[in-house]
């Protein structure tokens, strides 16, 4: 059984799908295609979603608030992904994705050991179910410019300017 519950965000309410394995998804309630996801969800864990508490729902916006709040530079929030292998292996090599730090897609394909595999790569990273913690919005276009965000560019940017700033501070 999955769970769901609302987090409130400075960016956006956001909703959270968790079961006693982990966060299978995290996005942005006015996002494209948000239904799809959570249909989605839904069929690749064969089980029915339904509104509760849970500890983890907790955990998530506890870990969020400190991130927004510039006091947190790594979530430890369990993770269940829900995808093809090929995409996981993206997504985990997203989470290695130091914090204020950007990397291209190519950079992404290099990291996952499919050099050629680039479109493939940003493919898989739009389909990231886990936004914020799976750190997609630190992939950039190899040129420097911000790109391919399914929260829309104005959050990427958001996002950006807070680990950027906080990098800045710490290095004080």
């Amino acid at each position: 059984m999955l769970v769901f519950g609302k987090i409130k965000t400075p960016l956006g309410k956001m909703s959270a799908f968790v079961s006693d394995e982990g966060l299978s998804l995290l996005e942005f309630c006015d996002r494209k295609k948000y239904d799809r996801q959570i249909s989605g969800l839904k069929r690749y864990f064969k089980t029915e979603i339904s509104e509760s508490e849970h500890p983890l729902l907790i955990q998530i916006q506890n870990q969020l608030n400190e991130y927004f709040e510039k006091k947190r530079f790594i979530f430890d929030i369990p993770l269940n992904f829900a995808g093809t292998n090929f995409q996981k292996s993206v997504w985990e090599a997203l989470l290695e994705i130091p914090y204020g730090s950007t990397v291209s897609y190519s950079d992404v394909a290099q990291k996952t050991g499919n050099p050629e595999a680039v479109r493939a790569v940003a493919g898989a990273t739009g389909a990231n179910k886990i936004a914020i913690i799976v750190p997609c919005h630190r992939v950039i276009g190899k040129n420097g410019t911000l790109i391919g965000y399914a929260g829309g560019l104005g959050r990427k940017k958001y996002l950006l300017d807070i680990e950027n700033q906080q990098k800045k501070n710490i290095k004080k």
